[in-house]
């Protein structure tokens, strides 16, 4: 409590009511299933309810000190409580349970009960007392009705009800406060909760596309109005995501609908197609990806977890025939529960969540939901509504043909090559065209704001005819060993390695090569004549605590457009992590204007090495064939063994000449 709070209490004084507290607890009910007339009054919509005396110690009930809510501030831990072996079972309702139409939401009347709350005796039973309350309170000068914990929606339409109907004829202004109401498949709500960094908005589920389209627009309007935004840019003028997540949700108006327990080859299709198509894991997702990211692929945890999800479907394809709905929807997550989960084995650090598809554990975890994590929140609504168009056409695409294929090994090639905006742009192509195919017309460039947003363009340059362009590739961040931090121990992520990519276009391979500070790229040919593409791992910066604290920054990166019949740079340009003058800005960029004047000043079209060069050949790593990572030493040169196209030394020049 502050200073000022309590300075207010001793004014106010300390005898004073607080409020007033009413101990209530609903009474149980009828299940739908085994009544046939309605004669019960817990059948009309009118509350019933019983209460009870608390046990006081005084004649009054004094507060836990604070100056949260009353209802907050109940010493429940005083009263009786009833031992684990004695108390009555309370089970929440199941979510398949069938449901009737919820009440008019208006009280029929006030009804009084017919016996009063007796006085406890000395040896009363603890279970009669009611630990739950309704409680009353002016604050600000406004009624405050903290509601109390029920487990079924109706009591608490009953409850509201009653409350509306006390406060109607009263002609009171009151504010309800205090706790939910129970998750309910009748009942549409929305929440908002404060996130670090973030404010986390978790919309209300849509029956069709224009519902989908109308919550969203008016989700990002109403953000803008209040001065949010789903984008940030960094201190070097990069233009990013928040951070937070835009975690699509797939469910039913009631569990037992739910498409993925209906028809369980469809969640199979959608995992094996994701695992096909990298592109639809990293076009979409946040800065910060891998094995210990919010949403690691099934194939970015462990080696052997492919080997296993296969022995999965395998039993699923024997027990549930795909196609075909399933009256064993408990199949699905006995068999991929342990497998959909991260490398701590968390279930909701998934890209396919299923931890409320329908779990054993509690009524919650079984509400027919699959939750897509691998989502970034995008800066436009239309680029959020097409991510979900996406998902909607593949469901669609799924359930009238269910995709049959063998999981791939990717191996180290899922980092080498789809870390790269060239092979990403090449795979989503790819899903672009298969939906054509099977009768949806997508465009593969509604996607383009998603290439520029995820891999911006640094700059370009042309010489010769020859053109050079920078684009920022993706990163995956490494988690640190433990650490004893400020809050305790800790585990920080090193971000100090950057990835790029260099693509040359009409470009001679057998007379140019491209070099970064002297060292020759993996230029590998594309498809389309005289382009190329390579990618480019570096220190951008130097941690106090990261891997391999050794090594120096490798900035500024100069590149060179080398003539090997000449021996010299015919030109080249420059990249700075940071202002090339030193003059690095504190505090955020402002707006996009000055982020993108950040970003401009951090690139050069000059800057290549003057006078005789002379490459030296290197050979390709094999692990990762596609990129030059500047940590590394150069890897040996063998003959007969793919390597980086160089020019040859002047011993070998020699060597050459004289044969």
């Amino acid at each position: 409590m502050s200073v000022n709070a309590f300075a207010g209490l001793i004014e106010n004084g300390l005898g004073d009511a607080a409020g007033y507290v009413l101990p209530i607890k609903p009474l149980a009910r009828i299940p739908a299933g085994r009544r046939n007339v309605s004669t019960n009054s817990q059948d009309s919509g009118i509350a019933n309810f019983r209460s009870s005396i608390w046990p006081l110690r005084r004649k009054r009930l004094y507060l836990i000190g604070g100056d949260s809510p009353l209802g907050l501030r109940l010493p429940l831990a005083w009263w009786p409580w009833v031992a684990r072996e004695d108390a009555e079972d309370e089970h929440a309702r199941d979510p398949f349970e069938s449901r009737n139409d919820l009440p008019a939401g208006k009280s029929s009347g006030t009804r009084k009960t017919k016996k009063s709350a007796k006085p406890l005796s000395k040896d009363y039973d603890p279970r009669e007392v009611v630990h739950t309350a309704l409680c009353v309170e002016v604050r600000s000068g406004l009624l405050h009705v903290f509601l109390p914990p029920v487990a079924l929606l109706e009591d608490f339409v009953d409850l509201i009800a009653a409350i509306e109907t006390t406060a109607s004829k009263l002609k009171l202004k009151i504010r309800l406060e205090g706790y939910t109401p129970p998750s309910d498949p009748r009942l549409k709500d929305f929440k908002i909760t404060p996130d670090p960094g973030v404010i986390e908005v978790n919309i209300h589920p849509a029956a069709s596309w224009p519902q989908l389209v109308e919550n969203t627009w008016t989700l990002y309007e109403e953000a803008r109005l209040t001065r949010l935004g789903a984008e940030k840019f960094m201190l070097d003028g990069r233009h990013t995501g928040t951070g937070g997540g835009n975690h699509i949700v797939l469910g039913a108006a009631t569990p037992a609908d739910s498409p993925c327990l209906r028809r369980p080859d469809l969640l199979m299709s959608l995992i094996t197609y994701w695992q096909n198509h990298p592109a639809l894991s990293y076009l979409f997702s946040g800065m910060f990806i891998g094995p210990t990211s919010q949403a690691p692929r099934v194939d970015e945890a462990r080696h052997e977890g492919l080997s296993e999800l296969e022995i999965a479907f395998q039993q699923m394809a024997e027990r549930l025939k795909p196609g075909e709905e399933t009256l064993a929807p408990w199949l699905v997550d006995r068999l991929l529960r342990n497998l959909l989960i991260d490398l701590s084995g968390s279930t909701h650090r998934a890209e396919f969540c299923i931890d409320k598809l329908y779990s054993p554990d509690s009524t919650t975890g079984r509400l027919g939901l699959l939750e897509f994590r691998g989502f970034e929140m995008p800066p436009h609504a239309q680029m959020s509504l097409l991510q979900m168009l996406l998902i909607r056409a593949l469901i669609a695409r799924f359930w009238k043909q269910p995709y049959q294929s063998n999981l791939k090994r990717w191996g180290t090639e899922l980092h080498d090559r789809y870390m790269l905006p060239h092979y990403v742009a090449q795979d989503m192509r790819d899903v672009v065209l298969d939906l054509q195919r099977a009768g949806y017309a997508f465009e593969f460039d509604w996607f383009a704001a998603f290439f520029e947003f995820r891999f911006p363009r640094y700059g370009s340059v042309v010489y010769n005819g020859i053109e050079i362009e920078l684009r920022q590739a993706i990163e995956p961040w490494h988690v640190l060993g433990e650490e004893v931090g400020a809050g305790g121990t800790a585990r920080y992520v090193d971000s100090s390695v950057e990835r790029m990519q260099v693509k040359l276009r009409h470009m001679n391979d057998t007379r140019h090569v491209l070099t970064c500070n002297g060292r020759p790229l993996p230029l590998s040919p594309t498809g389309v004549r005289g382009e190329y593409v390579a990618g480019l791992r570096y220190r951008a910066w130097r941690p106090p605590s990261g891997l391999h604290p050794t090594i120096e920054v490798h900035t500024p990166l100069v590149f060179d457009l080398v003539d090997t019949w000449s021996g010299r740079s015919v030109g080249g340009c420059t990249y700075h992590v940071s202002h090339p003058g030193g003059l690095n800005s504190e505090r955020f960029p402002i707006n996009a204007n000055e982020a993108e004047s950040r970003r401009v000043s951090r690139f050069w079209n000059h800057g290549h090495t003057p006078g005789q060069m002379h490459v030296r050949r290197e050979g390709r790593n094999p692990d990762y064939p596609l990129t030059l990572d500047l940590r590394r030493a150069p890897e040996a040169w063998m003959e007969g063994v793919a390597g980086v196209a160089s020019e040859a030394s002047p011993a070998e020049q020699a060597a050459q000449s004289q044969q």
